[in-house]
């Protein structure tokens, strides 16, 4: 498996194209805007676009689905019926075989109410569930202690070296984030 990093710089906003290197089909994560690198690596490395992965429904995340549509036939899958056209709505928690590679995802709300982490080999791609040092917004108190309930149980309980791979910002591992993420810790000594 390989992943290629892309960056919406006018929003910041993380988008990672994500490659079975033995059968060449690949998915794409949170496609913010769709710039011409993105298009051109998936056309001069020949790859087989087959599935996008939305992590939650906030604009800046799913954006370039539109532009990807115009060109590729793929597969949608997010928590969000209206993303996923009624087809591939992720719920809970499961596996799903997306571009010959194992798939895992979990529900993690709290900064949305469809917020999904995908989890591909030692690799989470949290959306805005968590990022380097901190975790996402949330709309009041009840559902930020909800998200820290839900990272602690359903993030922490993985490896240390598990990377994460953040929606926005540097990524970073569950290590680390146990050790020094602000939010989370902060959330100990309530």
């Amino acid at each position: 498996m390989k992943i290629y990093h892309h960056l919406d710089f006018a929003k910041l906003t993380n988008c990672y194209l994500v490659v079975n290197e033995i059968t060449k089909e690949a998915l794409i994560i949170d496609p913010c805007k769709i710039s011409n690198a993105l298009i051109a690596q998936i056309e001069q490395d020949k790859y087989n676009l087959v599935a996008v992965l939305i992590t939650h429904k906030h604009t800046n995340h799913y954006r370039g689905l539109k532009t990807l549509r115009k060109i590729y036939d793929f597969t949608v899958y997010a928590a969000d019926n209206e993303l996923a056209s009624g087809m591939n709505i992720l719920k809970d928690e499961g596996v799903k075989k997306i571009a010959g590679l194992n798939v895992e995802y979990f529900s993690l709300p709290g900064h949305s109410a469809d917020s999904i982490v995908y989890k591909i080999g030692s690799v989470l791609f949290t959306g805005d569930v968590i990022f380097a040092g901190t975790i996402g917004s949330s709309s009041c108190s009840y559902t930020k202690k909800h998200l820290c309930k839900g990272i602690k149980s359903k993030i922490f309980s993985m490896n240390d070296d598990t990377v994460i791979m953040p929606g926005h910002g540097p990524m970073t591992s569950i290590g680390a984030e146990k050790e020094f993420n602000l939010d989370l810790n902060a959330q100990v000594l309530l």
